[in-house]
């Protein structure tokens, strides 16, 4: 029997400092936490699935098909259908703080990325985090 996962989501987004962390991968969703630094970026990037973003803290922007900026700030949430090109940038000045679920699954199970610098293409390979 699955046990499922239950966390303070908005505790726990603020407290990360990893740039990527994935908590939790269930067959048909991932719970991934970012801390995305001033200046940085996600990078342009397209999904075969469906994203949400919610921003915890700080400010940045998501720019949408590679021209649709918006600006998020706290409690902001981002849809991106599968086939979105996107990109979330930070323009504060303070770390970018987010929580994103894809659904399915897009990174490895217990992928932690300290920084930027430490991204890794670590796909999902089919193994849940039960």
């Amino acid at each position: 029997m699955k046990k499922g996962y239950i966390v303070n989501i908005e505790e726990t987004t603020k407290n990360n400092t990893d740039y990527r962390r994935v908590l939790y991968t269930a067959e048909n969703s991932q719970l991934v936490v970012m801390s995305i630094e001033p200046g940085d970026e996600i990078g342009e990037e397209v999904h075969e699935l469906d994203q949400f973003i919610r921003v915890e803290s700080g400010a940045g922007t998501v720019v949408l098909n590679g021209d649709e900026e918006s600006v998020l700030g706290n409690d902001w949430a981002v849809v991106i259908p599968a086939g979105v090109k996107h990109n979330v940038i930070n323009t504060g000045s303070e770390t970018l703080k987010l929580y994103s679920i894809y659904s399915p699954a897009e990174h490895k199970d217990g992928t932690v990325h300290e920084t930027k610098a430490d991204e890794q293409e670590e796909h999902f390979d089919g193994i849940t985090t039960e």
